[in-house]
């Protein structure tokens, strides 16, 4: 995490902002904490976007579309204002790395973490889609590990099934490697639910592997080999071949149903002692990072003010209830939060005065 520059808001929608997650083209991404003490991921969109009145309407309706979702393994939005003058968001925050993040930096994962990963997202599909949405970005960058499960985040290219989209002619919506031939394809056919199915099965064999089915190298190369050619299965667990086989299916009709996906995964049981459901899922060395980012999230001080919060007076946040059901939880983003979780807060740094202590649960 880096300090709030003189130019940042101290808070957004009564959020104290603590430090930067990261920015980019379209904006910047604060860690915040909430007027109850939660730590929030707080995502502020450039004026310049903002201004586009086609853009607005997009990020109004996917922060409410996101706002929606309540299953276990989701990350939803929990208040957002898209009538500021610079639309902000925040979402809940798991204390681990990226799955990206976890595999790059630890190697594949077990079979057995495989299977609760691919049951667990497949249930959070489940409820995207009879939500009526398609996420449309399922990858390893947009799942978090914790310490109960994986979450599926980051629902900004996420619309309404059917919906009209609003990016221009030809353009391909998703991640090379991580996308369905069908959303590979220029001019094709809306994806659907079925692509989501098809991106999981990427995540699979990455999260099994260490490389996804379709190799790397330049994005047009891994968007040809996604339309034209077979997966790279061959370093494929056994055990896992006939689950990811059926997610990778060409024809979208061929492809799993999340539930049935979950059934060709086998039994992922629930229960303190199940993988995924409170027992350790992880291999040990993760488990820690997870602990060890936790509490560095946690020992957080509050930073000097900068200048005042330039949000609208009367701004109303999206569903307040859920701000108030996610009071246990922390929140962050995935690539910028396995930055700031490895070199945010200093060691030795004075805790927070007790009032003003964040928490992890009520």
């Amino acid at each position: 995490m880096r300090p709030l520059l003189p130019s940042d808001p101290s808070a957004v929608g009564g959020h104290r902002l603590l430090g930067r997650l990261g920015s980019g083209g379209m904006g910047t991404v604060y860690l915040g904490r909430s007027p109850a003490g939660v730590l929030l991921a707080v995502k502020v969109i450039r004026a310049d976007h903002a201004a586009d009145p086609a853009f607005r309407e997009r990020f109004r309706r996917e922060a409410e579309a996101a706002g929606r979702l309540s299953g276990r393994w989701v990350v939803p939005v929990v208040a957002a204002d898209p009538r500021a003058r610079e639309p902000w968001l925040a979402t809940p925050f798991v204390p681990g790395p990226a799955l990206s993040e976890a595999v790059a930096g630890y190697g594949p994962l077990p079979v057995a973490a495989v299977r609760t990963l691919g049951a667990r997202l497949a249930e959070a599909l489940a409820e995207v889609h009879a939500a009526g949405l398609v996420h449309r970005d399922v990858k390893p960058g947009n799942i978090l590990l914790a310490p109960d499960g994986p979450r599926l985040i980051d629902f900004g290219i996420a619309r309404a099934a059917g919906a009209v989209t609003l990016t221009a002619v030809d353009a391909v919506v998703g991640t090379p490697g991580y996308l369905a031939p069908e959303q590979a394809r220029a001019g094709g056919p809306a994806p659907g639910p079925e692509s989501d199915v098809f991106s999981l099965g990427c995540v699979l064999v990455y999260a099994a592997t260490g490389r996804g089915p379709f190799g790397g190298g330049h994005a047009a190369a891994v968007v040809f080999r996604t339309v034209h050619d077979e997966p790279d299965l061959a370093a494929v667990p056994p055990e896992l071949l006939p689950a990811v086989t059926a997610c990778l299916a060409r024809n979208p009709a061929g492809r799993p149903a999340p539930a049935r996906l979950r059934a060709l995964l086998g039994d992922v049981p629930y229960g303190s002692d199940a993988p995924g459901g409170g027992g350790e899922w992880l291999p040990g060395p993760l488990a820690r990072l997870i602990a060890e980012r936790s509490t560095h999230a946690l020992e957080l001080p509050a930073p000097e003010p900068t200048r005042l919060d330039a949000q609208p007076a009367g701004a109303r946040p999206l569903t307040r209830r859920r701000l108030i059901a996610g009071a246990g939880m922390l929140v962050a983003t995935g690539g910028p939060a396995g930055w700031f979780a490895t070199r945010g807060g200093r060691r030795g740094s004075p805790p927070p005065p007790a009032g003003e202590r964040p928490t992890l649960g009520p």
